[in-house]
């Protein structure tokens, strides 16, 4: 993605999320939040990644139901920024937090000593976890300290945005004083 893309995709993110909480009057949207937008090279279209809390019917009316509103939102896109073409709109459901929340629950249950069970069907979208610790931080020594790193030969190498070793007499800019 370039730089273009990347914002066009923020900024249809923020509008997208904004029209369907003020202006969508459709009562079968619930909870929805607009997780993620990314448009093709040429803006033709656009996948608006959604995650909606809720049970899985309600889910699955919601979806129908943000697909049946994109006409109008991509309307209402049109008269709030500035595109020369508003790209046609595809909702996708994004499950990330799901997959989250499993994966703690199955980390919760290899902690205690158990044996993980079959994948069930989540009653929630969203469960909260429980009981899941906060990753530890790595022990000191494997930090690597101050404005060098190693490369492969264990030699050190200046990082970038580290200050560079200066010689005698060389300024900030790497000019040099005294001789004019």
């Amino acid at each position: 993605m370039t730089a273009r893309t990347d914002r066009i995709d923020e900024l249809l993110r923020e509008e997208i999320g904004a029209i369907l909480a003020r202006d969508v009057q459709d009562p079968r949207i619930g909870f929805v939040t607009v997780t993620d937008v990314q448009t093709a090279p040429d803006l033709s279209t656009a996948r608006v990644w959604v995650s909606v809390i809720g049970q899985p019917a309600e889910r699955d009316q919601a979806i129908r139901a943000l697909e049946h509103a994109m006409p109008f939102v991509r309307h209402e896109l049109g008269s709030r920024i500035r595109l020369r073409r508003i790209p046609e709109l595809h909702v996708r459901v994004d499950d990330t937090a799901q997959r989250g929340t499993r994966v703690l629950q199955l980390l919760a249950e290899l902690e205690a000593g158990g044996v993980p069970e079959a994948v069930p069907e989540p009653e929630e979208s969203l469960p909260t976890p429980t009981g899941a610790a906060a990753p530890e931080p790595a022990p000191a020594e494997s930090r690597s300290r101050g404005g060098t790193a190693q490369d492969a030969r264990g030699e050190g190498r200046a990082r970038r945005g580290s200050p560079r070793p200066r010689g005698a007499g060389a300024t900030r800019h790497g000019r040099h004083e005294g001789r004019r």
